[in-house]
């Protein structure tokens, strides 16, 4: 690693943390229901909670305008509507504070012209991610604010698996810096990974789904669902077929099933195909620490599912979905340059 490029490397890996924070802080928002508590958008004085008891109340009313109140939450009391405020309020001040710990500082390498070109436009690119993302939340947001109480799980899915991707570019960015050096790439075996990564990145995807449409509440038997089944009848009762798969709750926790074992599948061809390549300290990191993860993302999911996604085991497999995605981009990565 360059001296130079230490502190660009601490800023991306900072900036990778406060992702995560983000992440486990959105799932924990999400698993509240806590999402449609702030039900405008204000750039910066929302970054300030309501003050003193009548800014509280003049919130709580505002908030019973709206669908979720009316239909699921009239039962609420204030206090009620402060602890599911405080964390979409958390959620977004941490959204806003990755935003401001990226361009700050970017702005102070460009000028102290500590970032070559290459690293400039792959910063551009996360700064795109960054903004794209913010967005995102307030569309999602937004879906549940008219009509229906509950967001569009295609927008939750788009929210989350942004952020996913911009975690994953943000640390490839700094591993580029980090590891300067490149060395022959064994293209068969890296377009095994990247097939890997893949169908993480979908299996993320319908976890958001999962999210989105509760579908973790039904089906709460493992390895088979209900009745003893493999695949369950209410897995295919919509028409057409495809919307089994996008849409009902059953058809998309199956869906999750099968992707489960291929995940784990692919990892395990990985590890299995290095035992006949040599490889340096890193890579060896890499691929130890995925068939470790991938083990215990499965055993967290399997647990998860049939305990009926207590709070506490919903935010431990998102962190773990987390863990195993940055594992599989170090490892990539590794086995890339």
């Amino acid at each position: 690693m360059k001296k130079e490029n230490k502190k660009v490397i601490y800023w991306l890996l900072t900036g990778c943390i406060l992702i995560f924070i983000m992440v486990v802080v959105g799932g924990i928002t999400r698993l509240t229901d806590s999402g449609l508590s702030m039900s405008n958008y204000r750039l910066i004085t929302g970054t300030i909670p309501p003050i003193g008891d009548q800014e509280w109340q003049e919130a709580f009313e505002f908030y019973k305008q709206h669908p979720e109140y009316q239909q699921y939450h009239t039962h609420f009391t204030l206090e009620d509507f402060k602890n599911i405020y405080f964390w979409e309020w958390l959620h977004r001040v941490i959204g806003r504070s990755i935003g401001l710990v990226f361009i700050i500082p970017f702005i102070y390498f460009l000028i102290k012209k500590q970032l070559t070109k290459s690293t400039i436009k792959k910063c551009l690119v996360l700064l795109g991610l960054g903004a794209f993302q913010g967005f995102l939340g307030w569309y999602m947001v937004k879906s549940g604010l008219v009509d229906m109480p509950d967001v569009s799980h295609y927008r939750l899915a788009a929210h989350l698996t942004t952020a996913f991707i911009t975690f994953s570019a943000t640390l490839w960015v700094a591993l580029d810096l980090l590891y300067p050096n490149h060395k022959p790439v064994n293209k068969p075996f890296r377009n095994l990974i990247i097939i890997s990564f893949i169908i993480l990145i979908i299996q993320i995807i319908y976890g958001a789904f999962i999210a989105g449409l509760k579908a973790g509440l039904v089906h709460n038997h493992w390895p088979l669902m209900n009745d003893g089944k493999f695949m369950h009848h209410t897995v295919y009762v919509l028409e057409p077929f495809y919307k089994n798969l996008i849409e009902n709750p059953s058809g998309i926790q199956f869906v999750h099933r099968i992707l489960a074992f291929l995940v784990v599948l692919s990892v395990y061809l990985i590890w299995k195909k290095t035992k006949l390549l040599t490889l340096d300290t890193n890579q060896k990191q890499g691929v130890n620490w995925l068939i470790i993860l991938v083990l215990v993302q499965f055993v967290l999911g399997v647990f998860t599912l049939i305990l009926q996604v207590p709070l506490w085991l919903g935010v431990a497999h998102q962190i773990g979905a987390f863990f195993l995605l940055s594992a599989m981009t170090f490892t990539l990565h590794r086995f890339s340059k």
